[in-house]
């Protein structure tokens, strides 16, 4: 019986220091000796008291989750998650799967997965490895990244160099006609960054083809967000705040094939007039019938 009450005694100690209020430290020190010696002294192995192997474990989860979290706000605008947080979420998908595969020293009973992961309804570090794993899907960091997560990719790696030099170009160029031209005039912009802008559309492109063709997840149509954001930061500047033209490279083909589908009308009734021309016949009356038809009037005159 004094063991099935050691329970009740030591929640009520905790109670009443908690009641007593934070003037009233002494208290509440107290209150925390006996519940810790009562809890010592032999409680039912079925209560949630983790062991110092799982705790160990979810601290180095929390402390994970709190770093992740971070960089992720931090890397926010402009969007850099992939570049700045791919070892954060490395880790913890480890942390995660440590817990999630680790067992107690003690019994079965104690297994950490069963104690952290599924003990309460809540199940805060599920939910928060779910959030995790679904904003990371969500910005497509595979297609940045190498196979083993390890690093950027190197076709990432080239846009991203291609991107800097483009804003390198912009920003040389804007501080030298700073004092000759009007804000609105960036001619030597649009002129000098030209080529850059433009090796740095193809590789976009070109990424966007190679990501669609071997893309089967429900994200295939996105490129990761680093890519896709540094791209958009970049034809805002050159379209809208530049007014810079990008010559397209099918606008011959694209006049041609107008063109001729614009003279077909012209060359199909041309066509038929003539033909129509050549079949025509032109009816010329005998000579025979034109003397019977003489003969008739003669022959009408007389009677």
């Amino acid at each position: 019986l004094c063991r099935a009450l050691l329970p009740a005694l030591a929640v009520a100690l905790l109670g009443l220091a908690a009641a007593a209020g934070p003037r009233q430290t002494p208290a509440l020190e107290l209150a925390q000796e006996l519940a810790e010696e009562l809890w010592s002294a032999g409680l039912p192995g079925d209560l949630p008291e983790l062991e110092p192997e799982c705790r160990s474990l979810l601290a180095a989860f929390a402390e994970g989750s709190a770093a992740l979290t971070g960089c992720l706000g931090r890397r926010a605008r402009p969007v850099r998650l992939c570049q700045g947080c791919h070892g954060h979420y490395r880790r913890l998908l480890a942390q995660y799967g440590s817990i999630a595969g680790a067992v107690g020293n003690s019994s079965e009973s104690h297994n950490c997965a069963k104690s952290i992961l599924t003990s309460d309804r809540l199940q805060i570090v599920v939910t928060l490895s779910e959030f995790f794993n679904e904003t990371w899907e969500a910005a497509n960091c595979a297609n940045c990244l190498k196979n083993n997560s390890e690093g950027l990719s190197n076709s990432t790696e080239e846009f991203l160099d291609l991107f800097n030099k483009s804003l390198t170009c912009f920003e040389h160029n804007l501080q030298g006609q700073a004092i000759d031209l009007s804000p609105n005039n960036y001619t030597e912009v649009c002129k000098n960054c030209n080529e850059t802008y433009t090796k740095l559309n193809d590789l976009y492109n070109h990424l966007q083809r190679m990501n669609r063709q071997g893309g089967e997840s429900a994200h295939s149509a996105h490129l990761c967000i680093d890519v896709e954001d540094a791209m958009n930061i970049t034809r805002k500047l050159w379209s809208r705040t530049f007014n810079c033209s990008f010559p397209c490279s099918d606008t011959v083909p694209v006049i041609a094939v107008s063109s001729f589908i614009l003279f077909l009308p012209i060359v199909f009734y041309l066509s038929s007039f003539l033909h129509s021309k050549q079949k025509k016949r032109i009816l010329i009356l005998p000579k025979r019938i034109q003397s019977n038809a003489n003969l008739v009037n003669i022959q009408e005159k007389y009677s």
